[in-house]
């Protein structure tokens, strides 16, 4: 980028374009040399306003060379409702500095949602789906929940619908609001199970109310999901061990996890179902282990998980430094742990889960040297013997914390 630093105009605009927007933003728009935008935005403005370029595809990458293109003009820059939310104004403070906008936000599409539904906007979960997996939906969909989704195109409800039957949601309603704010602006509704429309408005935004089948599967974002919400061959941190785990892991949001010898991914999966902002990197060395990974992460809604196939430690290398790290398979392999220890961030938790007494003289090694807290975890599980009941029980878990 070059050294130039005038400041950029990010200017929100809703479907009723040129017409509603506040006579500042008019003035920051006109005084332009040039306008930045998708090009159903630039066609909302009236001619001759400034020289429009549309985003290019993608556009990510293409951002620094197109700021310096035009270095040294007066550049505004179109934004969709509120830019800060969801918007191009998150991506260009990163790219540009914060320091560098001038942020005009106009009503974002989840205010007018609401508006139109009657719905407390602090009381919604607001869902992106805009260039994302459906899947994402998975965590939020609860009993009586109320969503906000951003839809990517007129398909997306027709795509939002067959994933809350599949969940066993069928009869959710759903109501459709294209075009929110415009004068062509639409509304369609039915139940998700019921949906007769494969395509709307292709500016939509769907309203869900979340209502459960009788046999609907419950899966809550607290740790704990059933052994058999995975798929697996057997390495599978078990439901009340893995509720432990993450305990201890303590995730907090946007903090990233290893997950090292990761089986089924069921510590990473369930570390990034407790907030949308929390990463994770499952580290598997057999290929059929890491495709089920995969396979468990855009089930359970969280398709961003990271699925590094290799051997620890070197499959470590080159990854980005981790908050929390979990080891549940391979402890023993010489380097591991240290190669762990050494790139955690300071203040982030290391839990190692072991099984065998070989990885058992390991942790204890390594908590007699670095402290931390070790713990056996033993649980009992009834079943029938014979006519009666008894208890089995699971293989014990030593498990060791530690905080850097």
């Amino acid at each position: 980028m070059s050294e130039q630093r005038e400041p950029v105009d990010v200017v929100g605009i809703g479907a009723d374009g040129w017409d509603g927007l506040t006579e500042v933003a008019r003035q920051r728009i006109s005084a332009a040399d040039v306008v930045f935008g998708s090009r159903r935005q630039l066609d909302l403005l009236p001619p001759g306003t400034a020289e429009p370029v549309a985003w290019p595809s993608p556009m990510l990458p293409a951002l620094p060379g197109l700021f310096e293109e035009h270095a040294g003009r007066a550049i505004c820059v179109l934004a969709s409702g509120d830019p800060m939310f969801h918007g191009v104004g998150a991506t260009l403070a990163r790219v540009l500095g914060a320091e560098r906008l001038r942020v005009l936000p106009q009503v974002s599409s989840v205010a007018l949602a609401c508006a139109r539904m009657g719905w407390a906007q602090q009381d919604v979960s607001v869902v992106s789906l805009v260039g994302r997996h459906a899947e994402l939906l998975h965590p939020e969909i609860q009993p009586g929940r109320r969503l906000i989704v951003l839809s990517s195109d007129a398909q997306t409800p027709a795509r939002v619908a067959a994933l809350l039957v599949a969940r066993g949601f069928g009869g959710s309603s759903m109501a459709v609001l294209g075009d929110l704010g415009g004068p062509g602006e639409s509304r369609v509704a039915a139940t998700a199970a019921r949906w007769p429309h494969p395509e709307v408005a292709a500016l939509n935004v769907i309203a869900v109310h979340c209502s459960p089948d009788d046999d609907a599967e419950r899966r809550p974002r607290t740790p704990g999901l059933p052994d058999e919400a995975f798929q697996h061959d057997g390495q599978l941190t078990k439901r009340d061990v893995r509720a432990l785990t993450v305990s201890r892991l303590a995730p907090t949001p946007g903090e990233l996890l290893w997950d090292v010898g990761a089986g089924a991914g069921s510590i990473a999966i369930e570390w990034m179902r407790c907030d949308p902002a929390n990463r994770a990197i499952a580290v598997e060395h057999r290929e059929d282990r890491a495709a089920r990974i995969t396979t468990n992460a855009m089930t359970l809604g969280v398709p961003g998980l990271d699925v590094v196939v290799g051997a620890a430690p070197g499959a470590l290398d080159d990854l980005e430094a981790p908050d929390a790290v979990f080891v549940g398979g391979g402890a023993t392999v010489p380097g591991v742990l240290q190669r762990c220890w050494d790139v955690l961030r300071p203040g982030g938790r290391l839990v190692v889960n072991a099984v065998t007494i070989e990885s058992e003289v390991l942790v204890a090694d390594w908590y007699a040297r670095c402290g931390g807290e070790l713990v056996r975890i033993a649980a009992e599980h009834a079943s029938p013997v014979g006519g009666f009941t008894g208890w089995r029980p699971a293989m014990r878990i030593t498990q060791w914390t530690v905080a850097k």
